[in-house]
This record gives structure tokens, C-alpha cells and sequence, in this order.
């Protein structure tokens, strides 16, 4: 789609100070591909292949179709509204309401804290594999539950990340994938893989072909979600209105095809049986097609490594959510509290912790099913919700002129989008377990309350502190 001028009626506020706009293309590309590596890929391939046998690589190719359809509406949005705030900003734009931004708001956060809750127990998994450590679920619980408050204790310390950390991360989490890739096609070549294996469909013996597909599919969208984050930086990036379209769907295109070229390797070089309901399944893969290589042994660490990063990022997102959240008189007070010295929101540092602590040794308790699954499940359930109504808002605001050229979706992807949306949501169509639905239900219910006795506080006191009406307050940061 190309960009099309537009002209405003909307008024811009020209004494708001703006966020230094250092990120050029080739940053914002590593930001945008270091974003979408990490958990997903490392430990849920074998999951995918769960469900659909050899052919894993199919739903994170239909995930990365989704994920396309889906990028096209915010970059409408985001090259329209260059502003921070992203899903939140875009729905109070629409439609004005303040209680159903907070929703978007905090469902988006809640999707920081699985996402992250998901990466500990994969943290905790690899780390195992990787020291050969024989242990049982119980000591498993507590690698995951001691790695969250190293990252509760790291996000306290006020690390900010930088570009060129991020830069670092990013070369390293790349660098795991392309090793299984290149170990791989290796294995291949030389006769120790069975590629027949690639274009062979199994499904589960309670699941049609349709719905294996689109359970998949939910679950591999979990290692795509990533993208979204990157309309935040919108107000630190160098002409964003003109970058971010090919930025963001190039970067969409590398992380799609080195999923899909690592799924492929995944299911030639070990049988369905080893890899399916693996969470090391990465691990295995490099260990059966190498044995005696030395990367064998590292890819446990360049694991770990990858999921930490994600771990730390989306608990310093969610946590700084919430002190946005906080600091703008939507949630209680207490959640903008600042320590006097680390000045960081110790406070919403704590909150996000507990209810981390609270999934992940909650979803621990079952010992049969896929714990990393599960919660990966759950943020991809919770992205796919925002998703659906970004779609939608899309169509709502091309009433709202602005007046610079912007990428324009057209009239057909964003229904497209907010239909396959919906569908990897609604769980008669998507496969989803039961109890992803129940753990979103129970984060939300956290966030209603929270917003009730907020309001009523203010009512039963009469309050007097402002409630700001601008939804991009609600990331304001902190360090």
C-alpha cells in the first residue's frame, strides 16, 4: 500500500515537549527483529508440532500472515499518529472513552507479565538442559520463580536499556537461530535428517484438520507479537511516518523466515514423538543433529539468554505501564510510588512481580500439561484481542484528517485482520484450552477492581487530582 496525503483538523500542542528522534532505519529495523526473536521460538516450536506433526512450519507461517494483515493497520495508525502509547492512544482517538483505553491499556500490560512468565519457565528449563541437571518439577518452579525476582531486582536497579544493549541482544538471540538453521541444512545435506517429515500433517485423534491448524497457529502467533512494541518508539524514531512502513515489514520478513527455516529443521532432524510437548525442543534439535559439536552445549545458554531479555523487557514495560497508569489517576495512588534514590516505580515493580509469581507457580501446579505453552498461549490470546480492535479502530478514525502524508491500509486488510483476529480469539474456532481464558479473565478482573476502587476512592474522599486525558501519559517514563 502506498502513503496518501491527508490534511487535519486536529490541533497539536506545540508547548509539549518532544522525545529526542535518534533511531534511524537500521536501529529501528534491530529493535523491531530483537523484539520478535526470543521465547516463542526457543521453546514453543515443539508445542506447534503438537499439534500439526512435521508441518509446523505452516502455522508460523500463517501466524507471520496474520501478523502481516495486522501490521498494515498500525502502520496506518502509527504513521498517522506518530505518538507513544500505541493500542491505548489509537481506541481513545476512536472512540474517546476513557475506562475502555484503560482496558486496552492494561490488557496490554498483562500481556508484558505472561509474556515474561512464560520466558521464566523456559529460562529455568534450558538452564537445566544446559548444566545436565536431573531435577524434578518442584526445583524447575523454583529456577522460574528465583529468576523473576533476579529480574524484580535488575528492573528495581533502574537499568535502562540502550540502543546498543539492544543492538547486542539482538546479535545474539540471531545468532542461536542461524546456528540451528546452518546445523540443520547440514544435517540434511549429509543424509541425517528426514525431510519427509516436513509436508507430514498429524493431528491430535479429538482435533480436525481446520481446528489443529488454528490451535497452532494461536500458539505460534505467540512468536510474533513482538512487532507492536515498536509503535512506542514512534516519537524517538527519525521520520517515522516514512520509515516504518518498509522498517517494520522487513523485519517481519526476516523473523518469518528464520521461523520458519528453523521449524523445518526442527522436524526433519527429530521424530514428532522427541519434539512434540518439548520445551528445550531447540536443544535437541542441535544435540541430535550434532552431538559432539561444542554449539550443542551452548545453545542451552544463547537460550537463556534470549528469554531473559524478553523476561526483563516486558516486566519493565508492564511495571512502567502501571506507574503510568497510576501517575494519571486511573489506578491507585500507591502503583506511581518512586523510590527517593533508584527512581524507579517500586511500587508497580512489586505488583507486576507478585502477579508474575502468582502465574507462574499457579500454572506450575499442573505437571502434564506445557507450562511455557500455556502462558505464551495466554499472551497471544490477550495481543489478539488488542489486535482485533486496532483493526477495527483503523476504519473508525479514517474520518480524522491529519495533515502529513501517512501509510494508508486501504479498506479491505483491515477487515481482513480484525476477522483472523477474532478467530484465533473466540475459542469454538481458535482451540485455545480453557485455562488460557481463565487466566486472562482473572488478569482483567485484577485491572476492573483496581479501576473500581480507584473511582470509588476519589468519590468517597473527593479527590481532587487530575485524571489526564491524553492515553500516551500512561507510558510516561521513569528512568
Amino acid at each position: 500500500m502506498s502513503a496518501t496525503p491527508e490534511k487535519t483538523t486536529a490541533k497539536t500542542d506545540a508547548s509539549s515537549p518532544e522525545l529526542k528522534r535518534v533511531i534511524g532505519p537500521k536501529l529501528l529495523l534491530l529493535f523491531i527483529v530483537g523484539d520478535i526473536l526470543g521465547t516463542g521460538i526457543y521453546a514453543l516450536t515443539g508445542q506447534v508440532a503438537a499439534e500439526v506433526g512435521g508441518a509446523a512450519w505452516l502455522p508460523f507461517l500463517a501466524a507471520f500472515a496474520v501478523a502481516t494483515v495486522t501490521a498494515f493497520s498500525y502502520l496506518e495508525l502509527v504513521t498517522k499518529y506518530p505518538q507513544a502509547a500505541g493500542a491505548a492512544l489509537y481506541v481513545h482517538k476512536a472512540f474517546g472513552i476513557q475506562f475502555f483505553s484503560f482496558i486496552v491499556c492494561f490488557v496490554v500490560m498483562s500481556s508484558g507479565v505472561t509474556s515474561a512468565s512464560a520466558a521464566s519457565r523456559a529460562f529455568a528449563v534450558n538452564l537445566v538442559a544446559g548444566f545436565g541437571l536431573d531435577v524434578g518439577v518442584g526445583t524447575v518452579l523454583l529456577i522460574a520463580v528465583l529468576f523473576i525476582l533476579l529480574v524484580m531486582f535488575v528492573n528495581f536497579r533502574g537499568v535502562t536499556e540502550s540502543v546498543m544493549l539492544n543492538v547486542v541482544l539482538t546479535l545474539v538471540e540471531l545468532s542461536g537461530l542461524l546456528f540451528v538453521i546452518l546445523i540443520g541444512f547440514w544435517a540434511i545435506a549429509g543424509g541425517n535428517a528426514d525431510f519427509s517429515r516436513v509436508v507430514a500433517f498429524e493431528t491430535p485423534g479429538d482435533k480436525g484438520v481446520l481446528l489443529a491448524i488454528s490451535t497452532a497457529t494461536s500458539l505460534a502467533f505467540f512468536a510474533m507479537v513482538g512487532f507492536e512494541d515498536s509503535v512506542n518508539m514512534a516519537e524517538e524514531t527519525k521520520d517515522p511516518s516514512r520509515i516504518f512502513p518498509r522498517i517494520m515489514l522487513t523485519g517481519l520478513g526476516i523473523t518469518a523466515t528464520i521461523y520458519v527455516l528453523v521449524s523445518i529443521c526442527a522436524v526433519a532432524i527429530v521424530p514428532i514423538g522427541e519434539l512434540a510437548g518439548n520445551e528445550t525442543p531447540l536443544v535437541t534439535v542441535v544435540q541430535t543433529a550434532a552431538p559432539g559439536f561444542p554449539i550443542s552445549d551452548l545453545i542451552p545458554f544463547i537460550s537463556m539468554f534470549a528469554v531473559a531479555n524478553s523476561a526483563l523487557i516486558n516486566m519493565m514495560m508492564a511495571s512502567r505501564l502501571l506507574y503510568g497508569m497510576s501517575k494519571h489517576g486511573v489506578l491507585p495512588s500507591f502503583l506511581g510510588k518512586v523510590h527517593p534514590t533508584r527512581r524507579t516505580p517500586w511500587a508497580s515493580i512489586l505488583l507486576t512481580t507478585a502477579i508474575a509469581l502468582g502465574l507462574i507457580s499457579y500454572v506450575s501446579l499442573d505437571t502434564e500439561g506445557s507450562v511455557v505453552a500455556l502462558l505464551g498461549g495466554t499472551t497471544s490470546l490477550l495481543l489478539l484481542t488488542v489486535f482485533t480492535v486496532v483493526n477495527a479502530v483503523v476504519l473508525v478514525l479514517r474520518r480524522d484528517k491529519v495533515d502529513h502524508r501517512h501509510f494508508n491500509a486501504g479498506p479491505v486488510l483491515p477487515l481482513v485482520g480484525a476477522a483472523f483476529c477474532a478467530y484465533l480469539v473466540l475459542p469454538w474456532s481458535s482451540g485455545r484450552p480453557i485455562e488460557q481464558y481463565q487466566i486472562a479473565g482473572v488478569l482483567l478482573a485484577i485491572g476492573v477492581l483496581l479501576f473500581g476502587l480507584t473511582w470509588l476512592g476519589r468519590r468517597l474522599v473527593g479527590s481532587e487530582r487530575k485524571i489526564s486525558d491524553d492515553p500516551a501519559d500512561l507510558t510516561t517514563k521513569v528512568d
